[in-house]
């Protein structure tokens, strides 16, 4: 079966309005690619969904499909399968014109890398209003739109300044601004304080924020900094290729965003769940567990082979 027809397969069994309204719908989205003559499952039937306006971090350990996933709604990868959704756009369904459209609209891409993200012959005006003559904006337009941003994520200092002229931080800030200019709905950033230390990491993390609260952009980021991802109010781990867990951090009673944080496991539309390895390495929980329906909950227990039926351990 080509690659073309098991994405119509998986289509044709997902329900039409799963993440109706939503900005970024992935359902059972599978990606299998070889390596060295070794077939990859990098997704394995991933859920997700991502409302407009989200500020989000994504984690898991290297090798769990992260950044698969952010290079498929990045439009930089295909999927194999399953229908992959964003602003409004079928990227399973794209040309390769279409997809060089979409990057350069729709989405705004950040690299862990500072060297990646900006061009190291202009300065930092000149690298946020690229973007703005590729896409054919007059210049008066295109110089205030690059002065304003580089203001808003204060770095308008820099303005001048080569990338060699500029700290890593700096740099991200200003790459930040590149990744904006056209106004993208969805910001996905890759590791962005991977290569800076906290204090500098911090301040890239709070560009993001405004980049989400002032200009309403959604934002996607893959981290492993403990810092970043208690920052923002949902944290969607990725486990060997699916969803596994969320945390949602709940507002307090102030109306800050620090109140206490509630960890989910994620049920997914196959009806497959993760739990998490320190519980279940914890009860010795291995192949398979025993379920009980009871009237407000499911029961899970270890399977206590030789033991009786009765015996919940």
């Amino acid at each position: 079966m080509t690659a073309s027809e098991l994405h119509q397969l998986a289509a044709s069994r997902g329900h039409a309005d799963y993440g109706a309204g939503s900005l970024i719908v992935c359902d059972r989205l599978v990606r299998i690619y070889i390596a060295e003559g070794i077939e990859v499952q990098a997704l394995q039937g991933l859920d997700l969904v991502i409302a407009e306006g989200e500020l989000t971090a994504l984690v898991g350990a290297s090798g769990s499909g992260k950044s698969t996933l952010m290079n498929i709604l990045a439009g930089l990868d295909a999927p194999t399968a399953g229908a992959v959704r964003v602003a409004g756009h079928d990227l399973a369904a794209m040309t390769a014109r279409q997809r060089l459209a979409y990057r350069r609209s729709v989405i705004g891409f950040i690299w862990q890398q500072t060297a990646r993200n900006l061009l190291p012959y202009l300065t930092a005006f000149q690298n946020v209003e690229l973007p703005l003559r590729f896409a054919g904006t007059g210049r008066g337009a295109r110089r205030k739109r690059a002065g304003q941003l580089l203001d808003l994520l204060g770095v308008a200092h820099c303005a001048d300044r080569r990338p060699d002229q500029m700290s890593g931080g700096e740099q991200q800030r200003v790459a930040i601004g590149v990744a904006l200019a056209n106004s993208p709905a969805v910001l996905l950033a890759d590791e962005p304080t991977g290569e800076l230390d906290s204090t500098t990491a911090a301040s890239v993390f709070t560009a993001l924020q405004t980049a989400n609260s002032e200009l309403g952009v959604t934002v996607l980021v893959v981290t492993h900094d403990p810092a970043v991802s208690s920052m923002v109010r949902r944290v969607i781990a990725i486990r060997d290729g699916r969803t596994s867990t969320e945390t949602l951090r709940r507002t307090s009673a102030d109306g800050s965003g620090d109140g206490h944080a509630v960890e989910y496991a994620v049920l997914d539309r196959a009806g497959r769940l993760q739990l998490p390895l320190e519980m279940t390495e914890a009860l010795g929980m291995r192949e398979r567990v025993r379920l009980e329906a009871e009237p407000d909950h499911i029961g899970v227990w270890p399977d206590q082979r030789g033991e009786p039926e009765d015996d919940r351990g």
